[in-house]
């Protein structure tokens, strides 16, 4: 299934978003060097299995005094790394990530939570072998630096949530591999002017 790319699906919502003209959107393009997602997974339930995800591409947009936001991921499964080459190779196989036939996974969220001005939390949909999942990341930290004439601001912070990943028809070695696997993205963003379509 061929899906729109982030960058294009951010142009749609803001050119959709009632009254942008009367808040402050903010566009961030995501640090590549600075974004990550990582998975733990228990292994015979004895111990823990991790693995991460990147750098990954993608943007976010912020509108903390209207309450609403976008983030747009894409994510390279050849990125994927346990520190181990075989289990990596293993891990893109057809029954798990399915890496030659769905060599992206996305996430696309709209719907965003806002304490103080900050996300505390966002939900929306995770594609992995072609299938959507609804996924809900909380925010753990979040900061931004100081606005400064000469530099970019940066905003960024962890998210953590969790998917079964049967979901996505890859349920080999469950249950002495769990289904249950918890995600922990790092993400940091480079604030740039905003363009309308």
């Amino acid at each position: 299934m061929n899906r729109p790319a982030p960058c294009l699906a951010l142009s749609a919502v803001l050119a959709l978003m009632p009254g942008v003209g009367l808040t402050t959107p903010v566009l961030y393009d995501l640090d590549p060097q600075q974004t990550f997602v990582q998975f733990e997974v228990r292994h015979f339930d004895t111990s823990t299995l991790r693995g991460r995800f990147g750098p990954l591409r993608g943007q976010v947009m912020l509108d903390a005094e209207a309450g609403r936001g976008y983030v747009g991921l894409v994510i390279d499964i050849d990125t994927l790394s346990t520190g181990l080459k075989l289990l990596d190779q293993r891990l893109r196989q057809a029954d798990l990530l399915d890496g030659t036939g769905h060599p992206q996974a996305y996430f696309v969220a709209e719907r965003f939570n806002f304490a103080l001005g900050q996300p505390v939390a966002l939900t929306g949909e995770f594609t992995l072998r072609g299938i959507g999942v609804s996924l809900t990341l909380q925010a753990r930290r979040f900061a931004c630096t100081p606005p400064e004439p000469a530099t970019p601001q940066r905003c960024g912070g962890d998210f953590e949530g969790e998917l079964l990943r049967s979901a996505f028809g890859a349920s080999f070695g469950v249950p002495l591999v769990a289904d249950r696997v918890r995600l922990r993205v790092q993400v940091e963003g480079v604030r740039r002017p905003l363009t309308l379509p």
